[in-house]
């Protein structure tokens, strides 16, 4: 069994059942009935969440525990949730195929993520949206969750050069917030935000 089938292999769900609050803050902007892609979704929190909202939602995971919880979840809330198992280092989306990207805590080695960050952004069709939440190095200093390995820990800068000429990056932050998703990420942590847009074909 993987790290991951390990982590959602728990009784109730290891991130909680609400939706990540800054994409929450982005969601009003998206359009209409928008084609979602979740990558790292795990157990659907966010990908149900955005189907809730009227939105066509793929998530994508490598754990098979985490898309049956999904599943589990999106069917209790009566809606309809797209999923594919596959391992982000392989997979790739179809490209100009969605009108929004969301990583919520999608934290990837430094060997695989420049790549794996431009085909996710490349899936986007052109002027569609780049939304990411991830944990900072900083986060190192906090007890509320992310990986202990700085190299998978994101900067702003670094997201900007993985998206350079594929994304317009219109917002990057970084700084201390306050989570409460379930038992995996409790109390103050430092995080990094990207808003970003896809370049309109010229």
């Amino acid at each position: 069994m993987s790290f991951w089938d390990q982590n959602y292999a728990v009784e109730g769900y290891k991130y909680g059942l609400s939706p990540n609050a800054f994409l929450v803050e982005q969601a009003s902007r998206f359009p209409r009935g928008a084609k979602i892609l979740l990558p790292g979704d795990g157990e659907g929190r966010n990908g149900v969440w955005l189907a809730e909202q009227g939105h066509r939602v793929t998530s994508v995971d490598s754990s098979k525990v985490g898309l049956e919880k999904a599943l589990a979840l999106a069917s209790k809330q009566n809606v309809s949730l797209q999923t594919c198992h596959a391992d982000l280092a392989e997979w790739s989306p179809a490209p100009d195929s969605f009108d929004v990207v969301v990583l919520v805590y999608l934290h990837l080695p430094t060997a695989i993520r420049t790549d794996v960050h431009r085909r996710l952004a490349q899936s986007l069709r052109p002027g569609g949206r780049f939304i990411l939440e991830a944990f900072h190095p900083q986060q190192l200093s906090f007890s509320s969750g992310g990986p202990k390995d700085p190299e998978m820990l994101y900067r702003p800068a670094d997201l900007q050069s993985d998206l350079a000429g594929l994304i317009d990056v219109v917002f990057a932050w970084e700084g201390e917030t306050c989570l409460d998703e379930g038992p995996g990420h409790q109390g103050p942590a430092y995080v990094t935000r990207i808003i970003g847009q896809k370049k309109a074909i010229v």
